[in-house]
């Protein structure tokens, strides 16, 4: 049982909880959720531009913000502002990045499957970096690249470590979908064959070992691996990648993007990486996860034998992890935040599936019944990038909190932007 109030370490870094409120950015969340509606993200614009500035102190220039965990054009701007580049993975990430007005000399295009279309285009506007994943790629590259259309990249390998996270979102063991393998010799014949290619420029390597990992150890036998691999290669820049983890409940600590760059950076000498060769990661997670809250509306409370189901106008089509993952996650009521917690509920969603369930066990003040307003912190990663029309439902709007003021970075969906597409 949980009578505790909720743990304001969850929220944003300008959160504020008073005695019938919750602040973020300046702007009340109750006012909020009046003004745009549920479910809402609410994204915390000084947190957001904090990660991004601490990320591009630790790390060398060409660190990029991993854009997968939520991209917007907004969310483009302000780490291209704050001295990121900009990593996508399929064309139309790249497409919103370019529109957002982030130059193309600071994306970094990602992908196992770039399709013809997407590698020509990344040739044509002079992407920073692409990062070539596999054979087939190296063969289409050959047919596009020329010395008067030139290309940078890295080279995707796996570097056979296991990261201890759910089987998932691990990515840099040897049975894997992602680059080429270290231990098969199939990375070092990518480098050779890209070398041949007149037009190209090998600047290193680039591994992903996983996401949502706590534990530097992962990391540091990675750089080892890749530090020995590239030895005699005469690169300029090592990526490690991003999957640094972050508390989602208040029993989860993590690393900070400063403690995390500082244990690399000490592997890195371990290692003895040469001194010119630019350290680089991608951090996503770490920099937008704690950023946001997302706001509900509760709809019904139904009472059976095993336990009290509350449903908000939400669920898993605005946060697939828990249905994916099993990831774990907290809530509170915005009307009550310093209230104990003594009501236990499965916080479930809206949609036609039993699995829809964003919380398994959550705790919540008595007061909280149908009407109420219920946030859940520490969703702005790999919500709303992830999100899904599931049950014909719109996607929530999203807004950015600063300095007192709110301004909304995406609309909420209607039924009309739905039918769009019907022909």
């Amino acid at each position: 049982m949980s009578a505790e109030p909720f743990r304001t370490s969850l929220l944003p870094d300008t959160g504020v909880v008073s005695e019938g409120d919750v602040t973020i950015g300046g702007v009340s969340l109750r006012d909020l959720a009046a003004t745009y509606g549920t479910p809402l993200f609410v994204y915390d614009e000084a947190t957001l531009r904090s990660r991004c500035r601490e990320a591009a102190s630790v790390f060398d220039d060409g660190v990029a913000f991993a854009s997968k965990s939520f991209l917007c054009g907004a969310m483009a701007r302000v780490a291209f502002e704050e001295g990121l580049c900009i990593d996508v993975a399929t064309g139309g990430e790249l497409d919103l990045v370019l529109r957002s007005g982030v130059p193309a000399n600071r994306i970094i295009m990602h992908g196992n499957n770039k399709s013809h279309d997407e590698l020509e285009r990344c040739v044509a506007v002079g992407v920073h970096r692409l990062v070539v994943d596999n054979f087939d790629e190296i063969e289409r590259v050959r047919q596009l690249v020329t010395p008067d259309a030139p290309l940078n990249c890295l080279v995707r390998v796996t570097p056979g470590v296991e990261a201890h996270t759910h089987e998932y979102i691990r990515t840099g063991q040897e049975d894997t979908k992602f680059g080429f393998s270290v231990a098969s010799g199939d990375a070092r014949r990518a480098i050779s064959a890209l070398r041949e290619i007149p037009g190209v420029s090998v600047h290193g390597v680039h591994a992903h070992i996983g996401s949502q990992i706590f534990e530097v150890a992962g990391y540091v036998e990675t750089l080892s691996i890749l530090s020995e691999f590239t030895r005699d290669d005469g690169f300029d820049e090592l990526c490690i990648g991003g999957g640094l983890g972050v508390a989602y409940v208040a029993s989860e600590e993590a690393l900070s993007v400063t403690q995390w760059g500082e244990a690399l950076r000490d592997a890195a000498r371990e290692a003895r990486l040469a001194p010119h060769v630019r350290l680089l990661a991608e951090p996503g997670r770490s920099i937008v996860a704690q950023a946001a809250v997302t706001l509900y509306r509760v709809g019904a409370v139904k009472h059976v034998t095993q336990r009290t189901y509350m449903a908000v106008d939400g669920g898993m089509s605005d946060n697939p992890r828990p249905v994916l993952y099993g990831s774990g996650y907290e809530a509170f009521d915005v009307d009550h935040p310093r209230a104990p917690r003594v009501q236990k509920v499965r916080l479930v969603g809206k949609h036609c599936e039993s699995g829809d369930v964003l919380i398994d066990e959550a705790w919540l003040p008595a007061e909280t019944t149908v009407d109420s307003i219920v946030a859940t912190p520490v969703t702005g990663a790999y919500g709303y990038s992830m999100a899904s029309n599931y049950n014909r439902v719109p996607r929530p709007a999203v807004v950015f909190v600063h300095n007192g003021e709110a301004r909304q970075v995406l609309r909420r969906e209607t039924f009309d932007d739905l039918a769009r597409l019907e022909v």
